[in-house]
């Protein structure tokens, strides 16, 4: 038994549905399934989705603001008015301010752009910078990917007599900036078709509004803020993000064309994930570090080298947030484990000064995937008493709406359900992590805690195919509520397992089902490797690729999670190294089995801990998951047998089966030498076996040994008596059979013990256990 480290989810699927769309759109199963599993059960919806080009882009009117805002940046642009373009500092605020930069440039209009410094002034607009703006004789501020919770700003810029314009996509609090005009579709009463634009979708919206057409060259552009923002990849964002990769691809921008060199993608056929991990976080890596004004450059530079040497520096700048990220990760684990224990906190709330600002939220993210809790990672300043914070959630747990119920001591943040960013007062974290713990205790189950894996679909490995696989990309591409198919296959048999990579730290595996084979790799997984026996089935759950090699091609599992819903035979009858393996197993999941006293001293495990047992000292194991470990032979058959009466449901069984002496291979005398050797001491009289017993053995071809043993065999029968040595013959034997002698009989079981036990091959051996195990369940039943 194995259990998977997420818990799986599988929604039912209709399968008149997916029937109807395999018929009507000549689609794999497989293909429609996911289809309808996304909510596409209609053939119209299903193939707008397939066919996101032939879409057309929604009006840019119809989100609310835009005619006060086209209005306006016009009127700025005849009167030759100075404007502001002010952005923000991560990948979507870059791109959002690019796309800004290339629509007012082709309208020649008088503008700049600012983005603030992460570090000396925070997130979003702010009084000091709108006061410089005033004073260089800026007359219009437009914001991209930010402002929506600027309300203080907009009473300056009143003050100031500067036309604030919000463009923005993050959620809406409860009171608006009195701004000249605000184009977000999330603002209350706004009625755009789709809310879930990315700030550069946003701006998009305005380009297109501004220059009375769809930009189509700032597509390549557009995709990046979108995918690296993980916004929905649905709807008009689908139609974003598949025109934009397929601009990226082609685009001879040299900002971007050095930025894919950089990636070293720049000849790989792009997808989504290039954009996601390679892209966007050099990207963001500029305004982490330093500032993101050299993003910005490099997106909208004109030369070629200018692009490059920017390129390299964000690279290397990418490379030196990796490390502080690592750093800082195992600072936060150290905090949490020595005075935030996940047991008594619901909510991970930790800080520290000098931790950088600008990779918080990176961090945060790590320690969800390790600890699965909400998490909040605070930058302390404790000359201001501020700390500026990150925020990233789990399933089940609103971080926005929860962090929105502490606006008293939260003087700034924003964000979305999933994430958030906020500034606050050092003296009030404690506060906030009482009241985020107590809203997570109402709202959350034990469960919850548990990450979830959200299966897509199930199917057997006939099923797939490189065809079917080329047909699943039609669905791509894949991000927040499009993600990448994730697929079941069940109650398959792994024909091969073995750890490849440097450091054997990757799994590759090969499925057998009903004469179809399929390659697995588990990337990260080698561990499992220990956690299998041969041909075990199994079920997993992961994705489908295509492997290239060579010039071949064939299918490719790349494995997440898997379940071993049996219990496991691991036999370790050749094992050397014992100690050390047995100490990569949990302490409490040891259940050691030992049949003699100096089993434990002969192996050398004195000190390895766990439950000890044996037949005469065995009490009920309390283990919740037992993993029975029987290191010796039982002397009978039944002492085996007796074990299961303390271990109950064991999820796993090794057998190791130390012996000293074989039996089973050193010959027992037969019945005719026994009778030779009684004839020979009745000719004899007496024998001194201590003088003359190894003569005789040479004599026969027999062993010292075979020679005592048969004549303690003849002692315990009361056929001879043995004085200092001398054998002589009792006058008048009882009639006995050799069975008789405890020591004969125990020969002959130790023998039949070690051809069970220790000469059987796997399989015989794992029927005996199942046996067993069936009878333990069946007397459980019958007790029930």
């Amino acid at each position: 038994m194995l259990k998977p480290k997420a818990r799986w989810k599988l929604d039912s699927i209709d399968d008149r549905k997916v029937d109807e769309l395999t018929k009507d759109l000549h689609v794999p199963p497989l293909v429609a399934s996911l289809l309808v599993k996304r909510g596409l059960d209609t053939v119209e919806a299903a193939e707008q989705f397939l066919h996101i080009d032939k879409k057309e882009y929604y009006d840019p009117f119809l989100l609310s603001g835009m005619e006060e805002t086209v209005e306006r940046i016009h009127r700025a642009i005849k009167n030759d008015e100075k404007i502001l373009v002010f952005g923000d500092y991560d990948a979507d605020g870059v791109s959002s301010t690019t796309v800004m930069v290339y629509a007012l440039q082709q309208l020649k209009a008088n503008f700049d752009y600012y983005i603030p410094n992460r570090f000396t002034e925070g997130y979003g607009p702010n009084e000091k910078a709108f006061r410089t703006a005033k004073e260089q004789g800026y007359q219009l501020i437009v914001t991209v990917d930010t402002g929506i919770s600027a309300v203080h700003e907009a009473e300056v810029a009143k003050e100031l007599e500067i036309d604030f314009i919000v463009t923005d996509h993050h959620e809406a609090p409860p009171i608006l900036p009195d701004a000249y005009a605000i184009v977000n579709p999330k603002k209350p009463g706004c009625t755009y078709p789709f809310k879930g634009l990315a700030g550069v979708g946003v701006a998009f919206k305005v380009a297109h509004a501004l220059l009375k057409r769809v930009p189509v060259e700032l597509l390549d552009i557009v995709v990046i803020g979108t995918i690296a923002d993980l916004v929905p990849l649905v709807d008009e964002n689908r139609l974003l993000a598949k025109q934009g990769i397929q601009a990226l691809q082609h685009s001879n921008r040299p900002g971007i064309r050095a930025l894919k060199k950089v990636c070293n993608i720049e000849d790989q056929v792009l997808n989504a994930e290039h954009v996601g991990f390679a892209i966007g976080p050099r990207i963001n890596a500029a305004g982490r570090l330093a500032h993101a004004a050299p993003a910005v450059e490099l997106l909208t530079t004109s030369d070629g080298e200018e692009a490059f040497a920017i390129a390299e520096e964000i690279d290397q700048l990418n490379k030196e947030r990796q490390a502080i990220v690592n750093e800082m990760t195992k600072e936060a684990i150290e905090i949490v484990e020595n005075e935030f224990p996940i047991s008594d906190n619901h909510v991970l709330l930790i800080g520290k000064e000098g931790w950088n600002p600008g990779v918080i939220g990176i961090v945060a993210s790590r320690l969800v995937e390790k600890y699965y809790r909400p998490t909040i990672i605070l930058s302390y300043d404790n000359e201001t008493g501020k700390a500026k914070g990150s925020a990233r959630s789990i399933e089940g747990f609103d971080m926005f709406e929860n962090l929105s119920e502490s606006r008293d001591i939260l003087p700034h943040f924003g964000g979305h359900p999933m994430a958030a960013g906020l500034t606050m007062q050092i003296k009030d974290v404690d506060t906030l992590r009482q009241r985020l713990h107590a809203q997570a205790e109402a709202i959350l189950t034990s469960e919850d805690f548990i990450p979830s894996s959200h299966i897509d679909v199930v199917t057997s490995l006939d099923q797939i195919s490189l065809d079917v696989i080329k047909q699943m990309e039609q669905l791509a591409p894949y991000g927040v509520a499009n993600p990448t198919p994730k697929i079941m296959i069940k109650d398959v048999v792994v024909g091969q397992s073995r750890r490849i990579g440097s450091d054997e730290n990757h799994l590759k595996l090969v499925f057998e089902q009903n004469n179809a084979k399929l390659d697995g790799i588990g990337f990260q997984l080698g561990h499992l490797y220990d956690e299998m026996t041969a041909n075990v089935t199994l079920s997993a759950v992961g994705t489908l690729s295509v492997n290239e090699w060579n010039g071949h091609s064939k299918p490719q599992f790349m494995l997440e999670d898997i379940a071993i819903k049996e219990w496991q035979l691991f036999d370790w009858r050749n094992v050397k190294n014992v100690r050390e393996k047995l100490e990569q197993i949990p302490e409490e999941n040891r259940v050691l089995v030992t049949f003699s006293e100096h089993a434990r001293t002969k192996l050398k495990l004195e000190q390895v801990q766990g439950t000890w047992i044996s037949p005469t000292t065995a009490v009920p194991v309390e283990c919740e998951h037992p993993y029975v470990f029987f290191l010796d032979l039982p002397l009978v058959e039944e002492e085996m047998k007796s074990i299961f009466q303390y271990v109950k449901n064991p999820e796993r069984i090794y057998t190791l089966f130390f012996h000293e002496e074989s039996h089973y291979f050193t010959s027992s005398p037969s019945r005719e030498q026994f009778k030779w050797y009684y004839s020979f001491l009745k000719k004899k009289g007496e024998f001194d076996i201590r003088k003359f017993g190894v003569q005789l053995a040479k004599h026969k071809g027999w062993s010292k040994n075979t020679v005592e043993w048969m004549t303690k065999v003849f002692f315990e029968l009361e056929f001879v008596t043995i004085n200092n040595g001398i054998i002589s013959l009792h006058p008048n034997p009882s009639k006995k059979d050799l069975l008789d002698s405890k020591t004969y009989r125990s020969k002959i079981e130790q023998a039949s013990i070690e051809n069970q036990f220790v000469y059987s091959s796997y399989y015989e051996l794992k029927l005996w256990f199942d046996d067993m195990l069936s009878k333990q369940s069946t007397r459980k039943e019958t007790v029930n």
